[in-house]
């Protein structure tokens, strides 16, 4: 265990950054134990997995990085808990828990593996544990080279910051700053993603926030059953107008960054390019060479021990990229076919499905109806002219995204984002704005295909032109 001697010779330390400006690391024991943390190789892969993996084929400058989103969260954390401090009974502030925060806040995506999202979506479909970042995180946390600096401050320091980490929501304030609909992870993810993509939408005033930002015990409850209270944020009345724009403004990042249909395009790609890479290399390796990448690369090395955890730490967008101008020249046709197209940009072409049912004037049950008998054609039509080791001709992809979750009695206020009435009620904001009730769930059923794939096209359209509109019809 370290002296404390030898933390009081640690010194203070700046990171320039583009959103925050300055985040500092104090040289005090605690700060600077967090200090260490990043210098640990987990923490450095960071530098090498991208924040929003393929988005930079859409964004030019969206080459930001987990690295610099962890220690945005952390600062941000560092101001939230500072509110809490502030502007709490100085008897309600617990030193001990702020700590766990603002730690929990740095490390939360410290397990992400390479282009993020679209290799979790391999890890669901394959269930490899290694390929969920919740749970490599947690690994490193706990028994890590992360979580043997942790446990130098004290024993059991990394577990309590795993737990924050893992726990199903937040108990209390403090779990909150971590993971809510307001917490350090989307006030710095919404901030930067918007900065580096150069994005006009999204933008929201965090000081004004802040500024409005109360601390209150809330009564909560179920059935009619109250439960007692709880302590959480609570936004000011002045507020509603900036709080708007902050649910707003995070709704409106999805369809023009998070879900854009380019992005989404070279995501399904990549999927299946993995998968099909998994299926050949994951028993013996025997067929390396049908995905020219020799037996030793951290790629055929995961795809064979998907639960070490080093395996999955020897990932990162680097090593994927790196490996695309060797499976270019793959023997197998997927790999071969969808590794060109990844590395030169040569995406499949997107048909808007659901986009175009709208377009006809279908709406609620009977666009849904029409959604689920396309996907079914496309099923049935793939089974017909698919072949088996052949890249897919059809790819479908489809999504939806609530504007804000609403209110769920039994699990309190703290995931909700609250607000004083200017009645002097305490309130969830989808009871008190007009706008964020109206706004409706982003959904989307997209198809993608080869541009040079003509039947596939021609199957598509014909497909949505044979949707009828049946109140269109009737008239």
């Amino acid at each position: 265990m370290k002296s404390l001697e030898n933390f009081m010779q640690s010194k203070h330390q700046r990171i320039r950054d583009p959103l925050h400006d300055l985040i500092e690391f104090g040289d005090d024991p605690f700060e600077q134990i967090l200090w260490r943390v990043l210098q640990t190789p987990s923490f450095q892969r960071l530098r090498r997995v991208k924040q929003l993996g393929f988005s930079e084929y859409v964004y030019p400058g969206a080459t930001h990085t987990r690295f610099s989103h962890c220690i945005g969260a952390y600062h941000i954390a560092k101001n939230l808990l500072r509110v809490i401090r502030e502007r709490s009974a100085a008897q309600q502030f617990n030193a001990t828990l702020a700590q766990h925060a603002i730690a929990a806040a740095l490390v939360h995506d410290v397990g992400h593996g390479p282009f993020s999202h679209a290799f979790e979506d391999i890890g669901k479909k394959l269930h490899l544990k290694m390929a969920k970042h919740e749970d490599v995180s947690d690994a490193i946390i706990r028994s890590g080279d992360v979580g043997k600096i942790f446990d130098e401050m004290h024993t059991g320091l990394s577990a309590n910051i795993a737990d924050l980490i893992r726990a199903p929501g937040p108990s209390k304030i403090y779990g909150a700053v971590v993971s809510s609909q307001f917490d350090a992870d989307r006030l710095d993810y919404m901030q930067r993603d918007r900065l580096m993509t150069g994005t006009r939408l999204g933008k929201i005033d965090l000081a004004w926030l802040t500024a409005n930002l109360e601390i209150a015990d809330v009564p909560w409850g179920a059935g009619g059953e109250k439960f007692g209270t709880q302590q959480t944020f609570v936004l000011g009345a002045k507020s509603i107008h900036a709080a708007e724009a902050y649910v707003l403004g995070l709704f409106q990042l999805y369809p023009t960054i998070y879900l854009h249909k380019t992005t989404r395009g070279a995501e399904k790609l990549f999927t299946e390019l993995l998968l099909r890479i998994f299926s050949l290399v994951q028993d013996s390796g025997k067929n390396c060479s049908r995905i020219n990448l020799p037996k030793n690369h951290p790629l055929t090395i995961f795809a064979q021990k998907p639960d070490l955890l080093e395996s999955a730490l020897s990932l990162d967008d680097s090593v994927i990229m790196g490996a695309l101008p060797l499976m270019a020249d793959a023997k197998d046709p997927l790999v071969r076919s969808f590794s060109q197209r990844l590395q030169h940009r040569k995406l499949y072409k997107c048909i808007d499905v659901r986009e175009r049912l709208l377009q006809k004037g279908l709406k609620d049950a009977q666009l849904s109806l029409a959604v689920e008998g396309i996907r079914k054609k496309i099923q049935e039509w793939a089974d017909k002219h698919q072949a088996e080791d052949k890249p897919a001709r059809i790819l479908v992809d489809s999504g939806r995204r609530e504007p804000y979750k609403r209110i769920e009695e039994e699990k309190g206020p703290l995931n909700q984002i609250m607000m004083n009435t200017p009645k002097g009620d305490v309130v969830d904001i989808n009871e008190q704005s007009a706008i964020i009730k109206a706004i409706r769930p982003f959904e989307f059923f997209r198809a993608y295909t080869a541009d040079e794939d003509c039947d596939a096209k021609v199957f598509l359209e014909n497909a949505i032109k044979g949707v009828k509109n049946e109140k269109r019809t009737k008239k």
